[in-house]
């Protein structure tokens, strides 16, 4: 399970990337291996603002659909395109370009409370 130190992770399988005020936010690489294929990713919360842990998009798989849900309460600024057309991208590069959502989080404090790799793993066995 590939989990990269400079990333920090929800219980819920989702891993940010802080890059200066903005959230980079996609679903790692466990979660991604559990879901399988995926066929596609439906975020329609571009522009709105979200609570910590408010459901975001769907991610649907061959055999299921998944929730994703907010590591962070802010704006959802940007979606990732490459998904609408690729969204096998998510299983390709969980961490590079299958990233899902860009969000100008609002409280710099709840980057605090996310797991780091050592922790995320931990709940992954």
């Amino acid at each position: 399970m590939n989990t990269p130190d400079n990333l920090k992770y929800t219980k819920d399988h989702e891993w940010v990337r802080i890059e200066g005020e903005l959230a980079v936010v996609g679903i790692t690489d466990f979660a991604q291996s559990e879901l399988g294929d995926i066929v596609f990713v439906d975020i329609p919360t571009e522009g709105e603002n979200l609570a910590k842990e408010e459901k975001f998009g769907d991610i649907e798989a061959v055999k299921t659909v998944a929730e994703a849900y907010m590591p962070l309460s802010g704006e959802v600024v940007e979606l990732n395109a490459a998904l609408e057309g690729a969204p096998e991208l998510v299983n390709k590069d969980p961490y590079g370009e299958g990233w899902m959502i860009k969000v100008k989080y609002s409280d710099a404090s709840e980057i605090d409370t996310l797991l780091d790799s050592a922790a995320y793993q931990a709940i992954c066995k």
